[in-house]
């Protein structure tokens, strides 16, 4: 799962269907995953740090960045504040949707649910993407994101009438391996914390993804060009 490491950051690659931190489940996290392994690379005794410094639904894979000191911690965390991150999702929706696009909503977040309010209501919400490929009924879109709202990109194409292929909750009628979600976090493109240089992770999806579409090669295929791995 580790994708990048250094004296700031830990960067790794989540499973989809595991908790980033701990809720009455008690089921392991990626927070205490990421603890053990520095714990037992550098030999350290007793507690490690290992800021959290945003979040990934328990349903969707990919990358996910914390930080190793309360510095790095606290810059990372204004990045994410101020929307200075730029965060590139992969999703499979029911439907052939439209090539391109851009979804605008207000949204307001309802206990573990969002929902679409009206013009006067709720937070802003904006995303825009485009359908990379095609197969009978089903797209696999890229997404970027200009805000990070509670179940955006759920949400925002479940109102669209293409919903993320297994998200029952808001109104998918496909399964998807292992009671999980077709979305994952491709790409994050940070600035260093410390040495203030940008830095891009990337990770591909399981390799079932690829299932749901005929074999493809060359320009045709997602996983032709990705971003740079650190």
């Amino acid at each position: 799962m580790l994708v990048y490491l250094d004296n700031h950051l830990i960067v790794v690659h989540k499973p989809a269907g595991m908790l980033i931190q701990g809720d009455s489940t008690g089921d392991f996290t990626l927070v205490q995953w990421a603890k053990n392994y520095l714990r037992h690379k550098f030999n350290k005794p007793g507690n490690v740090y290992v800021g959290l410094v945003h979040r990934l639904d328990r349903p969707t894979s990919g990358i996910v960045v914390f930080a190793r000191t309360s510095k790095a911690a606290s810059r990372l965390s204004e990045q994410f504040r101020s929307r200075t991150v730029d965060k590139v999702y992969w999703a499979l929706t029911e439907g052939i949707v439209p090539k391109e696009g851009i979804l605008k909503a207000q949204l307001t977040r309802e206990g573990r649910s969002t929902r679409i309010t009206g013009l006067n209501g709720g937070k802003y919400a904006e995303l825009s993407y485009h359908r990379v490929r095609k197969s009978k009924n089903l797209s696999w879109v890229e997404i970027s994101m200009s805000t990070g709202r509670h179940h955006q990109i759920r949400v925002q194409f479940s109102s669209i009438g293409h919903p993320i292929v297994g998200d029952f909750r808001y109104g998918s009628k496909r399964k998807f391996p292992n009671r999980t979600l077709a979305l994952h976090a491709q790409s994050l493109t940070i600035s260093h914390p410390i040495k203030k240089e940008p830095m891009t992770f990337s990770a591909p999806p399981a390799p079932y993804w690829e299932e749901y579409f005929n074999p493809t090669s060359g320009f045709n295929s997602p996983f032709c060009c990705p971003a740079r791995t650190w």
